[in-house]
C-alpha cells in the first residue's frame, strides 16, 4: 500500500475531544517506518453539503461505532504541518464530545478502520504526559485548552 501524504490543497476536518479521568482519546499517527510520530483526536474531513455537527457525529459513527453529544463550545485550529517532506494545511474545528456508547470509555484499546482501509488504534493519552510531548498532539496548540 502507498504510503499516506498531505493532498496539496486547504482541507476542513473536524475532531471531537474526547477527556476520561485524565486522558484524552486519540487515535496514533506514524512515520513510514511505522514509528509512533503522534496523536491526534478523533474525526476527520468534512464533506460537500455536510454541517460541521453531521461530519463528526458521521466519523464517530464510522470509526467507533457510537453516537456522541456534543458537550462543549466550538474552537478553530490552524494546522500547517510536514509529514515525510510533504507539506499539509487544515482547519480543524473542535469541540468536546461524550460518548454514548459508554463501554468504550473502559477500553484500553479501540482498534479501527480509516477511509484506506488501514487499521488503526485509538488510545487513552495521559494529559500529563501530552503537555509534555509525549508523544505529540496535534494539532498544535490543542494540548494548551485542555
Amino acid at each position: 500500500m502507498k504510503p499516506w501524504r498531505p493532498q496539496r490543497a486547504i482541507l476542513l476536518k473536524v475532531i471531537g475531544i474526547v477527556q476520561y479521568k485524565g486522558k484524552l482519546l486519540a487515535a496514533e499517527i506514524y512515520n513510514d517506518a511505522g514509528e509512533i510520530k503522534g496523536v491526534r483526536p478523533l474525526g476527520g474531513q468534512v464533506e460537500f453539503g455536510e454541517t460541521r455537527v453531521d461530519a463528526l457525529r458521521r466519523e464517530f459513527r464510522e470509526e467507533l461505532d457510537t453516537e456522541i453529544d456534543i458537550i462543549g463550545n466550538w474552537r478553530i485550529f490552524e494546522n500547517l504541518y510536514e509529514h515525510e517532506g510533504d507539506v499539509g494545511h487544515e482547519y480543524l474545528l473542535g469541540v468536546s464530545v461524550a460518548l454514548l456508547n459508554t463501554s468504550l470509555y473502559e477500553k484500553e484499546v479501540i482498534v479501527f478502520s480509516e477511509d484506506s482501509g488501514e487499521d488503526t488504534a485509538a488510545r487513552w493519552f495521559d494529559l500529563k504526559s501530552l503537555r509534555k510531548d509525549e508523544p505529540m498532539c496535534f494539532p498544535d496548540g490543542l494540548v494548551d485548552i485542555l
